[in-house]
């Protein structure tokens, strides 16, 4: 430490002796040098070693986010150049770190030199950060950024405005939108406030996502007590961060809290007599709807690293950072990644608008996760890693492998976050049910309508190989209205949501041949969420089929648009 400060002095030194605007360039230049620690934790969280979205940046994918929109809301915003002085200060625009698109205060113009702060340049920089090493997951992304706190009575209104008008900018065209913050259900207005999507800040976000086809990424609670709103959030997602284990990121970190956290020293995976356990409400019982939704319902989906990431601050100095804050960018990032893809097939002809449906982008992600490592067979669909939780345990140790009723575990969601393979997930393109006419390939997706009491079935045109898994997700949206009292089809701050409750749609995986769904292999019935995953073995070789069946309708809704993707395994 002592060297590196006597040689920063000299440095200081020599360049004062320069003079003038080439001497203060050069000691920029080297004070960037003596930052760059031994390792760049953010290229691997994006390598191989995390989720593997650097092989898209190469040749001959070339994806960098290029001209595609994606928002970013939190308390405070990251600097901009030509805006804030902190950024004109010794550092020139070509050697900007981290440089949004536009940033804003709530609905309006940013206030220079006001609401910025390290943290949210750091979530930042995980997307679109230039760093030559530490290149952000797509660094040619255009990331408009809001701030929305600027008194400490700003919360959940303020932030649904901010949301709301990052969502609406440039035509609606932000496919996505990353919320690194939360807020403590003590500071909700509502009596007795609890997880149950209610909250006045998780109806907004869910009717963004409805009105703008925009995906909400929503970072996982943490800490005592945790920031849980809006972590219970249907029609995006929440995302929980990982650790290295072995240099790899690919186990749920201590710090997520998922739910009221205990010591398990017995290993058992539940609470046992004499464990430490933070009873949030001292009443001896986990505590739905506190720390987790209600109804035992699981809104973490996906995991993506976020520990020991080194990330430049306001100043564009590294330093570390962790938590699960800094994992949602990674997945903001990778769909940014999907669309510009998506941009070239359409312009193209090759696809339609169907392929920007925020409901398929999430299912595309949560499909194409990382579970269980593939052993090079593919009967594991090529997964790259096994996912752990905290306690060592993999995804098929969890209830949602064994129960039809839970579609994502809790601890680890679907599994962690793999870019490389959501692009493979998606470039295999849309392959309509077409009503049970048509078949469908090994890796697939498809956004449709289904009708109230009727089904779509999707055949594959070949045998599923038997002893080899198959994925498949199906989501749709929650139903939210915007109790508009002045009729400007926008959110303003007095007016509130409707939650006007979601249809209840099921997937089932059967024999091509069968017709009944008591005859089933396999299915997703949740009956408390918008979305259902499936993740199991074929039991012997043979033709099978996906049905997406809509069981029954809230408020009359007859009508029900989903995105669907599939991932198997052919025999040979």
């Amino acid at each position: 430490m002592y060297i590196a400060k006597s040689y920063k002095q000299q440095t200081e030194r020599k360049m004062r002796k320069l003079g003038g605007i080439v001497g203060w360039i050069l000691l920029v230049i080297s004070m960037d040098l003596l930052q760059v620690p031994t390792g760049w934790a953010l290229d691997k969280s994006g390598d191989r070693q995390g989720i593997n979205a650097r092989i898209l940046q190469k040749p001959p994918y070339n994806l960098t986010g290029r001209n595609i929109f994606v928002g970013q809301v939190e308390l405070s915003r990251p600097s901009r150049f030509a805006i804030d002085k902190i950024s004109n200060k010794l550092l020139q625009l070509d050697r900007a770190i981290v440089q949004p698109y536009e940033v804003f205060f709530r609905d309006g113009k940013a206030i220079p030199n006001r609401n910025v702060d390290d943290h949210s340049a750091q979530v930042a920089a995980v997307i679109i950060s230039q760093h030559k090493i530490r290149r952000g997951i797509a660094p040619d992304a255009k990331l408009l950024s809001s701030a929305y706190s600027q008194r400490r009575q700003d919360g959940q209104p303020e932030a649904c405005l901010a949301a709301q008008h990052v969502a609406r900018q440039y035509n609606g065209s932000v496919r996505a939108i990353n919320f690194s913050f939360g807020e403590l259900l003590s500071e909700d207005p509502r009596p007795k406030p609890i997880l149950d999507g209610n909250a006045l800040l998780t109806l907004c976000i869910d009717w963004l996502a409805t009105t703008y086809n925009t995906v909400p990424i929503v970072a996982g609670n943490q800490g005592k007590g945790g920031i849980p709103i809006p972590t219970d959030l249907y029609n995006g997602f929440t995302v929980g961060f990982t650790r290295e284990f072995d240099g790899i990121y690919r186990q749920l970190d201590r710090g997520n809290l998922i739910d009221e956290p205990f010591l398990d020293r017995n290993n058992n995976g539940k609470y046992d007599q004499g464990e430490v356990f933070s009873d949030l409400n001292k009443d001896g019982k986990w505590t739905s709807g506190v720390e987790s939704p209600v109804d035992g319902r699981r809104s973490l989906a996906l995991l993506a690293p976020g520990n020991n990431l080194n990330l430049p601050t306001l100043q564009s100095k590294f330093k570390n950072a962790n938590g699960s804050s800094f994992a949602a960018p990674h997945v903001v990032g990778a769909i940014a990644l999907l669309h510009e893809y998506a941009n070239r097939q359409i312009e193209s002809g090759q696809w339609t608008l169907d392929a920007r449906r925020h409901e398929l982008i999430k299912a595309v992600l949560i499909n194409s996760a990382d579970k269980i490592q593939d052993r090079g067979d593919g009967k594991v669909l090529g997964m790259s890693k096994t996912i752990l939780d905290a306690f060592g345990k993999t995804w098929i140790d969890t209830e949602a492998y064994t129960n039809r009723a839970i579609p994502l575990s809790q601890q680890l969601g679907a599994g962690q976050l793999n870019a490389y393979r959501a692009f493979q997930q998606y470039q295999a393109g849309q392959q309509s049910a077409l009503n049970g006419l048509g078949n469908i390939q090994a890796i697939g997706w498809d956004t449709n309508i289904v009708e109230v009491n009727q089904y779509q079935d999707y055949i594959f045109s070949e045998s599923l190989s038997a002893d080899s898994f198959i994925s498949s997700t199906l989501t749709w949206d929650r139903q939210v209205k915007l109790n508009d009292k002045n009729g400007n089809n926008l959110y303003d701050i007095g007016e509130s949501f409707r939650n006007d409750g979601f249809n209840h749609l099921e997937l089932y995986l059967m024999r091509s041949q069968d017709n009944d769904i008591n005859q089933s292999v396999w299915s997703s019935i949740s009956q408390v969420d918008n979305l259902q995953h499936i993740f199991i073995k074929i039991p012997t070789t043979g033709k099978y089929k996906l049905r997406v069946l809509f069981k029954s309708s809230e408020n009359n809704v007859i009508s029900q648009r989903y995105g669907m993707a599939w991932w198997a395994k052919y025999e040979k």
